[in-house]
């Protein structure tokens, strides 16, 4: 499933027109983002939480030439799933 395959399930539900679904979608991903540029932990209840965090700066290895490559700190999202979602997986 993709973005718009989401705005399709959404215009479905709703119903009004295609433009107002995509709005709305994009809306949670933006707020989603936003959130987690503020280092923001975001919670969806029985879906999952998303959360930044922090990678450390590492030694990596080029695979081609085998030199070594330095790879700085950063931060990266990461998500994890609910007891909802879980359940619903299995």
């Amino acid at each position: 499933m993709n973005k718009a395959a989401i705005v399709d399930a959404v215009h479905a539900v709703l119903g009004g027109t295609k433009v107002s679904a995509e709005q709305a979608v994009e809306t949670v991903f933006d707020s989603i983002v936003k959130s987690l540029k503020k280092g923001d932990e975001v919670s969806v209840a029985g879906f999952g939480t998303f959360v930044v965090k922090k990678r450390a700066a590492r030694t990596a290895r080029n695979p081609r030439t085998g030199e070594p490559v330095n790879v700085p700190a950063m931060n990266v999202p990461k998500f994890r799933a609910g007891k909802g979602l879980k359940d619903a997986v299995k």
